[in-house]
């Protein structure tokens, strides 16, 4: 407690709660926000794989780029708000802190619109581009048409749950997701299998989903804890964005970059697909199930260095640098148990997995096994990228933050998809997905460690 006058001030329980306990409260919570995220796709995957079959989910997969950019729009201005947010509280000033979370909130919606509008217009040659098969395209179509009606809604929903977990209420944001998953799956069910709707079936669905989670967001966003939001903080200003963006370009750089590396991959895999055994439509349809699949992992690590965030943003602006350490020390231990069951669970069971989402001809599932195996062959050192970078850009250090998002995706993997089947073929691209995953690693580890080493770690304030 810290006494001022007659009046008494509570601390923030970031600063003094024991940091196991605070990321386990907010990481958890998180984590699950994220698998319920991951189950949109996986569920509309499910129900199209066993409905309408390879081409259905390919179709999928070639849409998958644009769910890609709502995501990284969404951390654009949901961690670079939620960022902002919590280093100005740690450091006192709540004024400057409620306009980073107003301005946030204003540019999710709008851009999410903005988008929609995009891809209503431009619908064809923007799948065209992406990669899609002419047998698949109008598969393709039918689903984005309406699922782009749903972009403001996603988008907000998923960077207004990062702004609700800087509020301190985690809980909220993963009520928020799961709101809109439980609806997803129930209307799935009803409209691909009961009234046998198809594609189109999946993708109301979705946005209904969507849009019920927008509604309860926009409701705890209008009775925000911490600070009092007001029509003044919702005005948009050049200096608050910018700071927010300088904050969010790390995980929106990553999304961008997985979106530029899904085009490329859908590309190649369809050209060197065509001249192997397996064709155009088994290789895309295979790398997106297990794209979506191993989002299932990744939603534990995503998850966990969005716990994180808050607890190092506050410490670091109040200067509690033990507290920085032992947090980003404790979500590094727990990625790297749950990387090594991940790792046993794609090296034992691929399969099975693929199983889950329909059955398919023997080429379909020996390029399934094999892709599985080979391109998640590092997935237990694939925890150090997405923690370490959410780590520098907790802190204040975006640009750090920045160039580890892009060590996987553009520096390493994106020449290796261009590279390596020009040598293997197809299977070159399985090839290029370990070897991008082992080198970013150790470039993590290399900039973590000179980052730790800094005196100020070893403060015990």
């Amino acid at each position: 407690m810290e006494q001022t006058g007659n009046s008494v001030k509570k601390e923030n329980p970031l600063g003094t709660s024991p940091v196991d306990r605070l990321l386990v409260k907010f990481a958890v919570p998180s984590i699950i926000a994220m698998l319920v995220s991951a189950l949109y796709n996986i569920v509309d995957q499910f129900f199209i794989g066993r409905s309408v079959g390879n081409l259905g989910n390919a179709a999928t997969n070639i849409a998958f780029p644009l769910s890609i950019t709502c995501i990284a729009i969404a951390l654009l201005f949901g961690i670079g708000g939620a960022s902002a947010f919590n280093l100005a509280m740690g450091a006192g000033d709540e004024k400057t802190a409620a306009h980073y979370i107003g301005n946030s909130s204003v540019m999710l919606f709008w851009l999410g619109t903005l988008l929609c509008i995009f891809t209503q217009i431009f619908m064809r040659p923007m799948l065209k581009f992406f990669g899609s098969p002419s047998d698949v395209m109008d598969y393709a179509v039918v689903y984005t048409r309406i699922t782009s009606i749903g972009f403001p809604f996603l988008i907000f929903t998923t960077g207004g749950g990062h702004l609700i977990r800087a509020d301190g209420s985690p809980v909220m944001t993963m009520v928020c997701n799961m709101t809109g998953a439980v609806i997803n799956t129930i209307l799935d069910a009803i409209f691909v299998f009961g009234f046998k709707m198809g594609m189109a079936g999946a993708a109301l669905a979705t946005i209904t989903g969507q849009i019920v989670s927008a509604a309860i967001v926009l409701v705890y966003l209008a009775h925000y804890k911490t600070v009092k939001l007001g029509r003044r903080h919702l005005i948009i200003k050049g200096t608050y964005i910018s700071r927010i963006v300088s904050l969010g370009a790390s995980p929106f750089s990553n999304q961008m970059a997985m979106m530029i590396v899904q085009i490329v991959m859908n590309k190649s895999l369809k050209y060197y697909g065509s001249l192997s055994v397996y064709g155009e439509a088994i290789p895309i349809a295979c790398a997106g199930i297990i794209t979506k699949a191993s989002q299932v992992f990744f939603s534990f690590l995503i998850g966990i260095s969005q716990g994180l965030q808050p607890i190092a943003s506050f410490n670091y602006g109040a200067k509690k640098y033990n507290r920085v350490k032992k947090v980003y020390l404790r979500a590094i231990s727990y990625g790297a148990v749950l990387s090594i069951i991940a790792f046993f669970m794609f090296q034992m069971f691929p399969r099975n997995i693929m199983a889950v989402f329909g059955d398919g001809s023997e080429e379909y599932f020996n390029f399934a096994v094999n892709y599985f195996r080979i391109f998640l062959f590092f997935t237990f050192l694939n925890f150090m990228q997405p923690i370490t970078s959410n780590f520098f850009t907790a802190i204040g250090k975006p640009r750090r933050g920045v160039f580890l998002s892009l060590t996987r995706q553009i520096i390493f993997l994106l020449p290796l998809l261009l590279i390596l089947p020009l040598i293997m073929g197809i299977d070159g691209i399985m090839y290029a997905g370990p070897v991008a995953d082992c080198m970013a690693g150790i470039v993590s580890i290399v900039m973590v460690l000179r980052e730790l080493k800094n005196p100020r770690y070893k403060s015990t304030y």
